[in-house]
C-alpha cells in the first residue's frame, strides 16, 4: 500500500508547533522578569548598605574604646559621634559580670538610617 504523504505516523515529524513556542516564549518571560525583579530588589540593598557600614563601624569604634578605657569610663564618652555626615546616638548600657568584666551593649542609632547593636565585654578598670 502507498502511503500518503500528510500522514502524520510516519515518524518524520521534525519542528515544534505555534503552540509550543508560544508556551516556550512564556516561560522564558516568566524567568526574565524574575531576574529584573531581583536586580532591581538588589539595587535598594546595596543602597542601604553605606550607613549601615557606617554604623557598625561607630559601634565598633565605641566598643575599642570601652576595652581602652575600661568599661567604666563609658558613662564619659560622648553620646553623640559623627561619622560620614551623619549624626550617630551611641547608646551604651552595661551590667556587670561575674567575672569581673562590664558587658556592654552598644546601640547605634540615626534618624532615617539603618542602626547596628553590638555586646562587647570589657575590663571595668583599665588595663595597666
Amino acid at each position: 500500500m502507498r502511503a500518503r504523504l500528510n500522514d502524520r505516523d510516519d515518524g518524520n515529524d521534525r519542528g515544534i508547533s505555534l503552540i509550543e513556542m508560544v508556551v516556550a516564549v512564556l516561560v522564558l518571560s516568566i524567568g526574565v522578569i524574575a531576574g529584573f525583579r531581583t536586580l532591581g530588589q538588589a539595587q535598594v540593598v546595596i543602597g542601604g548598605e553605606m550607613p549601615r557600614l557606617l554604623a557598625q563601624n561607630v559601634a565598633l569604634n565605641r566598643a575599642e574604646e570601652l576595652q581602652i578605657l575600661g568599661g567604666s569610663a563609658g558613662n564619659g564618652l560622648p553620646r553623640q559621634v559623627r561619622m560620614g555626615g551623619i549624626d550617630w546616638t551611641v547608646d551604651v548600657t552595661q551590667a556587670a559580670t561575674e567575672g569581673g568584666f562590664a558587658e556592654a551593649t552598644i546601640r547605634v542609632t540615626a534618624p532615617d538610617q539603618p542602626g547596628a547593636v553590638y555586646v562587647v565585654y570589657a575590663p571595668l578598670e583599665p588595663p595597666r
